[in-house]
């Protein structure tokens, strides 16, 4: 008896591979994230309640403090913040979607580097939350901010980049869940206050020690005060109004400057991607 047997050839791995794979996974994540109007719509209703409702009521509490600012002025950093870190985090919790559908198993069992899966997730999850904040960075001119083309590209940098550090983390606590209830309950109980912690909503200046301490150490305040800074320095405003509502960061007293705030980010981000990585490798 003779027996045919069919050759399956398996390609090999290489770095042109795993770039193809990263391709294909961020355009998955756009495609899947343009075709979805209902969250496109639903991550943007929050922050702009948040600026234009909020944001007018406690304007009139503090309009006598700060002459000749809004104070949704200073609230517009925080809710660019808060739109890309709420769409990063949703596009980071696509992996649970995935498992529990079985196309996660699907990527998982290609002859690509799991490493190169992860990479794929997070760059398309910065990329749609950065989108996603470009329909605030087109508010601006409704609270005072000025269109100037130099602050909207520097503003996109900081997006991106806090979009991607948001997303990698997003990625290493969903990597291992098996439902989308666990994630979400997850995500409220670390993202929410990280949110309040970091700036978006009140200034760094004169806060009693302990609440200090927090927002010192939470990684959102290095990204939401880069964005601040460059909003105030391209506004006109009364020395003593930006102290009060732009101090920056210090640390034992010493104001970090923009380029160290934005390299803990990324650093940030780089070490979550690893550990992101690290818990792919171990997924079934």
């Amino acid at each position: 008896m003779t027996s045919d047997a069919i050759a399956v050839r398996v390609p090999r791995r290489s770095a042109a591979h795993d770039l193809r794979a990263v391709k294909v996974v961020l355009h998955r994540e756009m495609l899947r994230f343009l075709n979805d109007r209902t969250r496109m719509v639903s991550m943007l209703i929050q922050p702009v309640l948040w600026l234009f409702v909020m944001g007018t009521g406690l304007g009139t509490l503090v309009s006598g403090a700060i002459p000749g600012l809004d104070f949704r002025t200073f609230m517009y950093p925080g809710m660019i913040s808060m739109t890309v870190i709420m769409t990063a985090m949703f596009s980071a919790g696509s992996i649970v979607w995935d498992r529990e559908f079985g196309f996660l198993r699907e990527m998982l069992v290609a002859p690509v580097s799991r490493t190169a899966i992860v990479v794929g997730k997070c760059l398309g999850g910065a990329v749609v939350a950065t989108g996603q904040g470009i329909v605030i960075l087109a508010l601006a001119g409704a609270v005072g901010v000025p269109y100037d083309p130099v602050l909207m590209l520097t503003l996109l940098g900081e997006m991106f980049l806090a979009a991607f550090t948001i997303t990698a983390f997003g990625v290493m606590l969903a990597a291992r869940m098996k439902n989308m209830q666990s994630f979400f309950g997850v995500m409220q109980m670390a993202i929410m206050p990280m949110m309040f912690l970091s700036g978006a909503m009140f200034p760094l200046a004169n806060l009693p020690s302990w609440l200090h301490v927090l927002t010192t150490v939470n990684p959102l305040t290095y990204a939401v005060d880069p964005m601040r800074q460059a909003v105030f320095g391209a506004l006109d405003v009364a020395p003593q109004v930006n102290a009060m509502l732009n101090p920056g960061v210090s640390w034992f007293g010493a104001k970090l400057s923009i380029g160290l705030e934005l390299g803990l980010v990324a650093a940030i981000g780089v070490v979550l991607l690893g550990v992101a990585v690290a818990q792919f490798r171990r997924a079934e």
